[in-house]
């Protein structure tokens, strides 16, 4: 029995030439179509004739950019930007500072970016729980029980992690009623004091 033939794509050492153009394209129908600009069906959009009905080189900027975020890597904020969405708060200076002092291309650009979303998020909880209508956890605590959940969790790939479900999704409520109680506490009794 011979040895099978190694393909020259796993050999260190090409053995053979790549094709030419001409070899691929009578090989392969339809090969290299796209090698003429002339030819390709998008090339029409890659030309940029002299009337392109734009009164202007570079568009009018939009005011109020001054104290946007903006990133060290650009001169300035791009001529358009959005306002609909101002920082605001701890979450506000958390990300100010992302874009004041990392670059995009560096990692603590966006984990600061992410922890300010963090903060963001813990903060809306708080403020929801101080109105009449707080937001509750989103456990699915209720659909475990009456839609099969429990059933449906059988032949998962995750079965093992599952075991850590409601510490997650639980854990930081349990934690915080905790921290609550026992600043009521702690304040209660500097109040009888």
């Amino acid at each position: 029995m011979s040895e099978p033939e190694i393909p020259s794509a796993y050999v260190r050492d090409k053995r053979t030439p790549p094709p030419s153009r001409e070899e691929l394209r009578a090989r392969i129908p339809g090969w290299g179509a796209d090698l003429d600009p002339a030819d390709r069906p998008s090339y029409p959009k890659l030309q940029y004739p002299a009337g392109t009905g734009a009164h202007w080189d570079f568009p009018d900027r939009q005011p109020g950019a001054e104290g946007r975020e903006r990133s060290v890597e650009h001169a300035f904020v791009t001529p358009v930007f959005g306002t609909a969405q101002p920082l605001h708060g701890l979450s506000g200076a958390v990300r100010r500072y992302a874009y004041a002092r990392f670059s995009e291309g560096r990692l603590a650009h966006w984990l600061l970016l992410i922890a300010g979303d963090r903060v963001e998020a813990w903060g809306s909880t708080l403020r929801s729980l101080a109105s009449t209508r707080p937001i509750g956890p989103a456990t699915g605590l209720r659909s475990e029980f009456t839609h099969g959940g429990v059933a449906s969790r059988r032949g998962r790939s995750d079965v093992r992690h599952q075991v850590l479900d409601p510490v997650v999704v639980a854990g930081p409520w349990i934690a915080a009623t905790g921290a609550a109680v026992l600043g009521v506490r702690g304040l209660v009794r500097a109040v009888r004091r």
